[in-house]
């Protein structure tokens, strides 16, 4: 059965969801979420929603999906111990660490895999389910082809986005707001600069980063035959009149197995859009069609009034039940409700008396058993066997209804049992004593110079794709006894697997024999074929759970994450190496919609194209991998006059990344950093670890 998951950012959103069609709704309970501006549930509340939802056969899923450090991992176990036991039947999850933690402290509690997961193809997927997650979320930029490749052959449950609010950047991977505002997406306080203005080198005066609202409506049909799992409604902000309206279209067409109607269409619109509703993902027809922003559309007061109205007027989702009633001369008499899940709930009331005037008759009898109003159960059949010529008094027949049902309703909130055991961090790793080594990342390869490679860093990165073009690059570090590692594409969908491993097979005979990856699913690619891994700061290493769980996936290194204060990766236990980010232009964004093309309607990511906002910043916009594009950070991270502050971290390496600078610039940064050398830059951030990150 295809599941429909609306969004309930509030309790009466709850109501509103379950009451327009909802076969789950997701909400956030405590500060560990992806809207954590939303109203999030207290104890209480959770406990009435899970006891409101489990009542008419809806699930709940709580969101812990956002990054925890070390000291918030505790708490944030604890938060999802309190909600399985009050009955939640799923918890979706981002961090890695939180995801091994929940696994050996409650396993029996189903994990979902959250869309800031950025899991977009089938090795991801796999991975997921090692991980211990029985759903994955998918990314919202797969098409239907992509979709279909991954749903066939996926080994757990799958989810997709079908309405709502569309990230211009990958989930998960999205590093603008933290860096501009220090507000991180990935701490579930996006202050959304996406939808900001900005211009290609120029004053702003377009929105080159916001994209229109995700539509499928008009393509249920096509995803039931995928086998999607899931389909998702976007919108815990969104206040319950949205998710009502919402909900109801998505529910009938679901159900009905149709496109929307006009009228439908027009209350989709009226309740939010942005200028309109995209499926150009989906589709497969990227571009600027995609991109649009909030205006004053119709007026939905109307629309909301009438929803609100629906869903608070008597109960409308109430589950069948049928009732039978043996009535018989000196017999106890007898009621019973048959529920299709929970079984048959009996219970027995006074002998019945001879009739001295109006004998009892089987039609009263079920017309008394049918009045369940006031309860969640509708009674769909009444059947009673009464004997000629007894009496009974109405009162206890209701009596009796009243006790077979509140035997019902006590079964199906009854929550299911999972053993918890408390939390332990595990074996402390001591941090390492000396200082860290440098290694280098080169966007392309001119950026490689053998003056660079005469300075001996201890890693050269470089990516996958310039080492299978330009080969020679291997015996050139070889020959400077440079180790180089293979960059692996940050985003990579099946349909382009086919490029990786060609490549990697072209270079593993050569001598390279690391590979740097962000992504667990290209990264179990490059295990298969016997290289060395290395984890990239996409993995999101935010605590040391993290770590150990990266180690148990066999990676022999990882990065930290940049939104972690220096203080912080300093605390973490190392259970593998760990490099830090010391110098270069910070990811903002990496997009499958080309920021360039969309705008202009032209190539330039390879033409210093760049994005300014309003104050003068000026953003680099860089070609990656499968046409898609990177946008950077205006200032480079400068640390070099900070090197007391990171040698102590306890890091094994420090990497400088060099992504617009040329050949001589990338020489004479490494320089200053090996204090060989007078260069600085002309501006530059310290990043975030010097400063806190909400």
């Amino acid at each position: 059965m295809l599941e429909l998951l609306s969004p309930a950012g509030s309790p009466e959103a709850v109501v509103a969801a379950v009451q327009s069609g909802a076969d789950a709704v997701y909400l956030g309970y405590g500060s560990f979420n992806a809207r954590r501006n939303a109203k999030n549930f207290s104890e209480e509340e959770l406990a009435a929603a899970v006891s409101y939802c489990h009542l008419r056969d809806v699930k709940v899923y709580l969101t812990l999906n956002t990054l925890v450090t070390d000291r918030e991992l505790p708490t944030a176990v604890e938060h999802a111990h309190h909600a399985a036991a009050l009955g939640v039947d799923a918890v979706l999850v981002q961090d890695l660490g939180l995801a091994r933690a929940l696994r050996q402290t409650v396993p029996s509690l189903p994990l979902h895999a959250s869309t800031q997961m950025s899991v977009h193809n089938l090795d991801g997927v796999k991975a997921a389910a090692d991980l211990g997650m029985t759903r994955v979320v998918l990314a919202r930029e797969l098409s239907l082809k992509e979709l279909d490749a991954i749903c066939t052959h996926a080994p757990i449950e799958t989810e997709v986005f079908v309405h709502g609010a569309l990230c211009m950047c990958f989930s998960g991977q999205c590093y603008m707001s933290s860096l501009i505002g220090g507000r991180s997406g990935n701490r579930g306080l996006c202050a959304q600069p996406c939808r900001q203005q900005y211009g290609f080198d120029v004053k702003p005066d377009r929105f080159p980063l916001s994209l229109k609202d995700l539509s499928l409506a008009e393509h249920i049909h096509e995803l039931k035959k995928l086998g999607v799992s899931c389909l998702k409604i976007e919108g815990r902000m969104k206040r319950a009149e949205y998710v009502a309206v919402v909900t109801s279209i998505y529910a009938a067409l679901i159900a009905e197995d149709r496109a929307p109607t006009e009228e439908e269409l027009q209350k989709l619109t009226t309740a939010f859009s942005r200028q309109g509703f995209t499926d150009g993902y989906f589709t497969a027809a990227a571009g600027k069609d995609m991109f649009g922003v909030r205006e004053k559309n119709d007026d939905p007061v109307s629309l909301f009034t009438a929803a609100k109205a629906a869903y608070e007027q008597e109960d409308q989702r109430r589950v069948n039940v049928r009732l039978y009633a043996l009535i018989q001369k000196g017999q106890n008499a007898q009621v019973a409700v048959q529920d299709p899940i929970f079984g048959a709930f009996t219970a027995s009331g006074p002998v019945p008396e001879d009739a001295r005037t109006h004998p009892l008759t089987a039609q009263e009898v079920e017309r008394q058993l049918s009045r369940t109003g006031g309860t969640p159960f509708r009674c769909e059949k009444a059947q009673a066997l009464v004997e000629e010529g007894l009496s009974l008094p109405l009162s206890t027949l209701n009596a009796l209804r009243r006790d077979v049902l509140e035997q019902l309703t006590a079964a199906r909130l009854q929550t299911k049992e999972h053993p918890a055991s408390p939390f332990k961090a595990g074996v402390r790793y001591e941090n390492r004593r000396e200082a860290p080594g440098l290694t280098v990342s080169l966007r392309k390869y001119d950026q490689l110079s053998r003056e660079l490679l005469a300075l001996k860093p201890e890693r050269l990165y470089l990516p996958l794709q310039d080492i299978f073009e330009h080969q020679e690059v291997i015996a050139q570090c070889a020959k400077a006894g440079v180790p180089l590692c293979a960059v692996l594409p940050r985003v990579a969908f099946d349909s382009e697997m086919d490029t990786v491993r060609s490549a990697l097979d072209a270079i593993a005979p050569q001598g390279v024999e690391d590979v740097l990856a962000g992504d667990l699913g290209l990264a179990a690619l490059a295990a298969g074929k016997g290289f060395c891994l290395r984890g990239d700061f996409d993995l999101g290493v935010y605590n040391s759970q993290t770590i150990k769980e990266l180690k148990r996936r066999g990676f022999q290194s990882v990065t930290a994450s940049f939104e972690l204060k220096l203080a912080q990766i300093r605390d973490l236990s190392k259970a593998v190496d760990t490099e830090l980010l010391v110098y270069g232009r910070l990811p903002l964004m990496i997009t499958q919609n080309c920021i360039v093309k969309s705008a202009l309607n032209r190539c330039a990511c390879e033409n210093s194209a760049a994005l300014t906002d309003r104050l003068g910043e000026r953003f680099p916009i860089v070609k990656a991998p499968g046409c898609r594009t990177e946008l950077l950070n205006g200032k480079k991270l400068y640390l070099a006059d900070k090197k007391a502050d990171w040698q102590r971290l306890g890091v094994r390496w420090a990497r400088l990344s060099f992504t617009t600078e040329n050949s001589r610039e990338c020489v004479s940064v490494l320089e200053r950093y090996m204090e060989r050398g007078r260069w600085s830059p002309n501006d530059y951030t310290r990043g975030l670890y010097y400063r806190d990150v909400e």
